[in-house]
Order: C-alpha cells, then sequence, then structure tokens
C-alpha cells in the first residue's frame, strides 16, 4: 500500500453537507470521477398539477390561519399543515407521501418569505420544525411492510410530535422557575413566549417575588411589547434602552432570553443585540440562560454571524412608540 498526500495543484471540493470541511481529491478520484458517467435527473416524485395546486391552497389557508394566533408558534402552525397532507395524501408509496410532505415544507417556506408571516425574524424555527417532524414521523417505514398500516403509524407519531411541541412551552415555564428566586432581578431581551410563560408562571403560579427589566429591543419594540404583558400579570417591570444593556446587566441577577434557532455547535440565534447582551453578562459573570423548544435545534454549523440564513427585508420595520 502507498500513502497519497495532497497536491499544492488540487482542489478542495466543498460538500453541501460538510461545511467549511473541505474534501481532499486525489488523482485517482479526479480520474474515476470525470470517466464514471453521471446519472440522469431522478424525476420528482411531489405532487403534480391539480394535486399540487390543492396542495399549496391547503397551506396558504391552514399556515396564514393558525399564523394569527398569537398564542401558536408557527412551527407548530406547520406541523398541523403538515398531518392535514399526511390525512389528504393519496401516495400509495412511503416515498410519495414523503414528496407531499416535502412539497409542502417548501410551500410554506415560499409563503413565509411572501407573506412575512414571520416579521422580522429569521426563518429558521419554521424550517427545523418541519425537518424534525418529518424525520420523526418518517422513520416507522421498516417496521410495517403494508403501507396502510405505516401511514396510519405516520399519522399518529405526527399527532404525537405536533401534541409535544405544542407543551413544550409549559413544560419548560415549569422547569424553568427553579432558577427564579425570591428579591432576583431578571434581564430579558425582546419578546419571546416561553420567557413570558416561564416568568408568569413564575409570578402567577408559584408566588415568587421578583422584578424584570426588559430591553426595548428596537427597530420594532418588542421588549416593549413584552414589557406590557409582565405589567398586566402584575410582574414589576422596567424598560431600558438597548445601549444601557451593559448598566442594567450589572444590576440583575440573571439574563433570560428566548432563541429563533439553536445550531449544531451550540450557538443560538435570537433577536439582534443578544449577541452582545451575552458578552457583557459573561464579562460581568452573570448567568445567562436560553429557553428554546427542541423543535428549534436547526441542522447549521455556521462557524460566523455571515453563514446564518438572512432574512428578507420584504418592508421597512414598524415604528413602535415605546414610552
Amino acid at each position: 500500500k502507498k500513502n497519497f498526500t495532497r497536491s499544492p495543484s488540487l482542489p478542495l471540493k466543498h460538500t453541501p453537507s460538510t461545511l467549511n470541511h473541505p474534501t481532499i481529491l486525489s488523482p485517482y478520484m479526479i480520474m474515476a470521477s470525470t470517466s464514471l458517467p453521471q446519472p440522469p435527473p431522478s424525476p420528482s416524485r411531489g405532487p403534480v398539477g391539480a394535486e399540487a395546486e390543492s396542495l399549496r391552497s391547503l397551506v396558504q389557508s391552514d399556515l396564514l390561519s393558525s399564523s394569527q394566533q398569537t398564542e401558536i408558534a408557527l412551527p407548530v402552525a406547520a406541523m398541523k399543515v403538515l398531518l392535514e397532507v399526511i390525512r389528504r395524501s393519496t401516495s400509495s408509496t412511503m416515498m410519495g407521501l414523503q414528496g407531499e410532505l416535502e412539497e409542502a415544507k417548501t410551500a410554506m417556506l415560499d409563503l413565509a418569505k411572501e407573506e412575512n408571516i414571520c416579521g422580522f425574524r429569521s426563518h429558521i424555527p419554521l424550517q427545523s420544525g418541519c425537518e424534525l417532524f418529518m424525520r420523526y414521523v418518517t422513520r416507522c417505514y421498516l417496521d410495517f411492510p403494508n403501507f396502510t398500516q405505516c401511514k396510519r403509524e405516520v399519522l399518529l407519531r405526527g399527532e404525537a410530535f405536533a401534541g409535544m411541541s405544542l407543551t413544550a412551552r409549559n413544560k419548560i415555564a415549569v422547569k424553568g422557575c427553579e432558577f427564579i428566586r425570591d428579591g432576583m432581578t431578571v434581564l430579558t431581551h425582546g419578546y419571546s413566549r416561553v420567557v413570558r410563560s416561564l416568568l408568569e408562571t413564575a409570578h402567577t403560579v408559584q408566588k415568587k417575588n421578583f422584578s424584570v427589566i426588559v430591553l426595548e429591543g428596537r427597530p420594532e419594540g418588542g421588549g416593549a411589547r413584552a414589557a406590557r404583558q409582565y405589567a398586566s400579570a402584575g410582574i414589576p417591570v422596567t424598560v431600558v434602552l438597548d445601549s444601557a444593556m451593559g448598566y442594567a446587566c450589572e444590576k440583575s441577577d440573571l439574563v433570560l432570553v428566548g432563541a429563533e434557532g439553536v445550531v449544531e455547535n451550540g450557538g443560538v440565534v435570537n433577536k439582534v443585540g443578544t449577541y452582545a447582551l451575552g458578552i457583557v453578562a459573561h464579562a460581568l459573570g452573570t448567568p445567562f440562560y436560553v429557553a428554546a423548544e427542541s423543535y428549534k435545534f436547526a441542522r447549521l454549523y455556521p462557524l460566523n454571524q455571515k453563514d446564518l440564513p438572512q432574512v428578507p427585508q420584504t418592508a421597512p420595520p414598524p415604528l413602535l412608540d415605546t414610552t
């Protein structure tokens, strides 16, 4: 056997599955790849014609109606759409059903960008929630030789997964209350349903006395919106400028934020300013906690913030009076 080393003239090949991890090509690999005939493109197995139009109509009606319910997270609404796709599916094979689910996921992502459903948030939770749902429900196809039984099991697994995702926020709230103690000052940034549920549970259910400092969250004022919710629940709250995060963090006992996504290297994708807040908290020795549902775990491995998917700016952000 001989050991081959990379020649300086040989290229480095990057593949989508190995982000920023180059593959070294030997001369024999290059010769073999160029000599072998390329396979023809595989035909699309998704719905076509009238079925595709019906699928897009279903996605548009169900996702838009669910997204208008402020207490339902968009990924959970997307899972309900995928469940309806499974119920209405006429496919006779698992590959055909997977094609329909993939088509529905693509349609939802396109609709979210066109209708600006996500607002000025990232589309990462919508995409990761759909992908986790699809991987979870379609893993059972090897256990059932009969597709009818397999489809029934897929539907049951999908309903169970959607139910777990719907109750995830309450479970995080109950578990996260252990970190809140009497007399604490909690610093938050932006608006997060999970953080709001956690703090309201600690105050109203467990009767803990604490105060909250909220960064106003420009430009759309998500922090000011969250402050109104905390005040209506009877929690003492103070809204401060984003630029005063260092001053506010020094007065706080812990920092608690939500997340739009959790990537494979352990990083957290959230509202602009979270990165700076994390650096400030680390410098001051203030504990920093992130509350996020598991369906926000994304198959991304960014090495810096430029590697993250960019949020499309279809309209200027709304101006909000935070006084």
